[in-house]
């Protein structure tokens, strides 16, 4: 059991860093595999590996650290005047967005935490956004390992929830 505890952290902080690897697929399977594993356990490991993996894009927002340089955007020569224009709207909506979130800090701890436990916004740009506007750490952690550990629970009860069902 605690074998797959730690992989699980392993692959929450993994999946936490590299959005292409799907922490919710991992989990399904692993507990229709291994039905015996405790589904709160595994809620909330999976939730301190995202929380803990999503600090460093937090940080990296705030500007305590800079990320490595392969991680950064390459400036592209040429290009469209209409990808210009496109790129200058969504700057100025995000410039907007952060805006407002600075100016009503409440505003952004519900979005994140309605981020941290349905997906939607997207967790990531939540994550980002949360450090940009400087979000209190203790809120950060508190209302991501609240949203996180109710959705990957539930996600971990399901498959026992359906396993009798007959289609």
């Amino acid at each position: 059991m605690l074998m797959w505890l730690a992989v699980s952290l392993g692959v929450a902080f993994g999946s936490a860093l590299l959005p292409l690897i799907s922490v919710e697929i991992f989990l399904i399977g692993l507990v229709t595999r291994e039905p015996g594993l405790p589904w709160l356990a595994l809620g909330a490991v999976i939730a301190v590996g995202q929380v803990a993996g999503k600090l460093v894009y937090y940080y990296a927002a705030r500007g305590s650290f800079h990320l490595p340089k392969f991680l950064h955007r390459k400036p592209k020569t040429g290009g469209s005047e209409r990808f210009a224009l496109r790129t200058k709207r969504i700057r100025a909506w995000f410039a907007r967005i952060t805006e407002r979130c600075e100016r009503h800090p409440h505003w952004m701890v519900g979005t994140y935490g309605v981020s941290a436990l349905v997906g939607v916004p997207p967790f990531m740009a939540t994550t980002v956004m949360a450090g940009l506007v400087r979000m209190n750490l203790t809120v950060f952690v508190s209302a991501g390992l609240l949203g996180r550990f109710i959705r990957f629970s539930v996600l971990a009860a399901a498959p026992a929830l359906f396993a009798g069902w007959r289609f």
